[in-house]
């Protein structure tokens, strides 16, 4: 190792545990969490002031520590509570890409784009929104998940891109 690389600054980290009433999805240190609150996006990197809110279905992103790509998660809703040097998920359901079915994902995201086109009930709609909002949620955890699996390939000794 370099001089230099050996001085080089660490970046800080926070522990983030994803739990959900099926399993431990994740358990390490991250350099930053990103999930949907209800007043929207929210960014939690190391130092953040103490927090409890409530947790929107969608994508969790999270950065470890040693990682160049984010990874994703599928997170159907829940709390979060942030410590400067700690944050933990608690997920209604929360999904690994090659656990959500894709075919349902799409078949989901087309019937809810139906009902919002043709129903004339608010209601419908709106619950017919909520319902794509999910869908296109597991869409882009599984999405993502090809996207990272082809640069792997693409990175590889013999890949199509070395």
């Amino acid at each position: 190792m370099s001089h230099a690389a050996a001085r080089a600054p660490r970046q800080a980290t926070l522990q983030l545990e994803i739990v959900s009433a099926e399993a431990a999805l994740f358990s390490g240190p991250v350099h930053r969490v990103t999930l949907k609150g209800v007043d929207g996006e929210l960014g939690i990197l190391p130092g953040h002031s103490p927090l409890l809110t409530p947790v929107l279905p969608g994508v969790a992103r999270f950065l470890p520590e040693g990682r160049q790509e984010e990874d994703f998660l599928y997170v159907s809703g829940g709390m979060v509570e942030v410590q400067p040097d700690r944050t933990i998920v608690l997920a209604d359901t929360a999904l690994r890409s090659e656990e959500i079915d894709e075919a349902a994902a799409r078949a989901a995201e087309r019937r809810a784009r139906e009902i919002m086109e043709e129903s004339v009930l608010f209601s419908d709609r709106d619950a017919a929104h909520a319902e794509l909002l999910r869908a296109l949620a597991q869409l882009k955890v599984v999405e993502h998940a090809r996207r990272v699996a082809r640069r792997r390939q693409d990175a590889a000794p013999g890949g199509t891109g070395g």
